[in-house]
């Protein structure tokens, strides 16, 4: 019976350190440098953009599946969107975003990984300071970029997203953003 019991012990140990390897929670934040890609008229009046400073923030799981490749799935609270003017007015367009993006991770050596994924984005608020825009409350969008291992638990990434969806259905606009994000997997 001691036996058995030990040899229960050891196997839920072990299953308990090979799953804590294989599954890693964390949270993430950073900057975004987004911008809008694409004709910028609204009824008709062209507009020159710019692009704004905002943030990220949320959770991230990494499951390793192979010795160099992992999937990180994401749950973010983004914003993104651009500023807009022309020779009489003009005005800033943010838009918040809950995205999900699904990345897969192939390292490079122990520390620097190669990120590229798919994510979507629902939206979750809309800061517009006009009226011309009808935002779409669902956005696509291809993600690339770089991670780099710090520590064990912390890391910081690199990341650039390309919008594949208009944003609105008034105007032929795409989000685009590049990201830094500095994160603590537990």
């Amino acid at each position: 019976m001691k036996k058995i019991l030990l040899a229960a012990v050891m196997f839920m140990a072990t299953s308990a350190a090979v799953q804590a390897q294989l599954l890693k929670i964390g949270v993430k934040a950073g900057v975004n440098f987004a911008n809008q890609t694409g004709d910028a008229s609204f009824d008709g009046i062209d507009y020159s953009k710019d692009g704004i400073t905002s943030y990220h923030a949320g959770l991230v799981a990494e499951v390793k599946l192979l010795e160099k490749f992992s999937i990180q799935p994401e749950l973010l609270y983004s914003t993104q969107g651009a500023s807009y003017k022309n020779a009489v007015s003009e005005f800033k367009n943010e838009l918040g975003y809950l995205s999900i993006p699904v990345m897969a991770k192939i390292y490079l050596n122990k520390s620097l990984s190669l990120e590229v994924g798919p994510q979507a984005s629902f939206l979750l608020s809309n800061k517009e300071q006009f009226d011309a825009q009808d935002p779409k409350t669902f956005d696509f969008a291809v993600n690339a970029g770089l991670g780099l291992k710090i520590t064990e638990g912390i890391f910081i990434q690199g990341r650039y997203g390309f919008g594949l969806t208009e944003v609105s259905s008034k105007a032929d606009l795409k989000n685009s953003v590049f990201q830094l994000s500095a994160g603590f997997m537990f």
